[in-house]
């Protein structure tokens, strides 16, 4: 349970990513947003790599928005604070 929990705060944080400038294939996957799970869940500043992974993964966020198993994380509030800290405004789907 804790593993999708992970996964569901990752999606979320890659479905913050609003602008979508695709210069090369992303594959889409949530896991890949572990990085910002700390920021997510006790809301403290998102590292480095955590804003780059939401970047890297910004044209995916409203395929996980569609997904109801990541829906609600990724439309958290600090989900979206992650997001907007990393300069990447939420999508609007």
């Amino acid at each position: 349970m804790k593993a999708s929990y992970i996964a569901v705060v990752c999606t979320l944080l890659v479905l913050l990513l609003a602008k979508t400038q695709v210069i090369m294939a992303v594959t889409c996957n949530p896991t890949q947003l572990s990085p910002c799970v700390s920021a997510i869940t006790s809301a403290s500043p998102p590292s480095t790599l955590c804003c780059s992974k939401i970047k890297e993964q910004k044209p995916c966020l409203c395929q996980y928005l569609k997904n109801p198993n990541l829906k609600k994380f990724v439309n958290s509030p600090n989900a979206r604070k992650v997001a907007n800290t990393c300069g990447t405004p939420f999508p609007k789907c």
